[in-house]
């Protein structure tokens, strides 16, 4: 039972499988799901996680207890490796993160967060993937942290789109182009060709719809 002033969080879902897609791609990865989104994109493929209401409430100290059972970690911390936790969405920075963050760093794990920028920034982050989505704009302040910029890709239109962030993340950021997966027949072929013109880019793939794990 959570204690009167103890963080409680939505979470929609939580796994152990791999990183299907960005810098991380392949990397075994703990992922929290956390419920409530106000971006609303029309091509969304977990828009059950919007309504935050919908989902159960845990502690910090249950969520953490229960990434550090699933992933293993307290039989591997002498790897070299730090196991990652990706925290995602919905739109995770709905919430205050940092003390979720704190523990879970605490514990051992390396803190990655997949959004879309735009809420506050919250949490403590050895990585930060930021997703812009048009729906709704990503704050300036998250954008000029982002270690990674992966922007969907819906049609031709989204390059240029994509550009105006490329231009705004720090120089060191990796940039990203991801199919939005319904329409990856299409946009699949112009991403390859965008990419062999603007070499800058690199191609995500969503790797783990392909082999059918979580």
């Amino acid at each position: 039972m959570a204690l009167p002033n103890e963080m409680m969080l939505p979470v929609m879902e939580s796994f152990y499988t791999l990183q299907g897609e960005g810098f991380h791609q392949g990397r075994a990865a703990y992922f929290i799901r956390l419920g409530g989104c106000d971006v609303g994109c029309v091509w969304c493929d977990v828009k059950d996680s919007w309504d935050a209401s919908q989902h159960p409430k845990y502690t910090v100290a249950e969520i953490v207890s229960k990434a550090m059972e699933e992933a293993g970690i307290s039989i591997n911390k002498s790897l070299k490796t730090k196991p990652l936790v990706v925290v995602t969405g919905g739109e995770p920075l709905l919430h205050k993160l940092d003390e979720l963050t704190q523990q879970l760093q605490s514990a051992g794990f390396e803190t990655n967060i997949e959004t879309s920028g735009s809420s506050p920034l919250s949490g403590k982050w050895n990585w930060i993937c930021l997703s812009p989505k048009k729906f709704k704009a990503p704050l300036p302040e998250v954008v000029a942290v982002a270690n990674e910029l992966k922007v969907v890709v819906f049609n031709k239109h989204d390059f240029e789109w994509a550009e105006t962030y490329a231009q705004q993340v720090p120089s060191n950021c990796k940039l990203y182009l991801q199919p939005e997966w319904d329409k990856k027949q299409n946009v699949v072929p112009l991403i390859i060709e965008y990419i062999k013109k603007n070499p800058q880019w690199e191609l995500s793939l969503q790797l783990h719809k392909y082999v059918d794990i979580p």
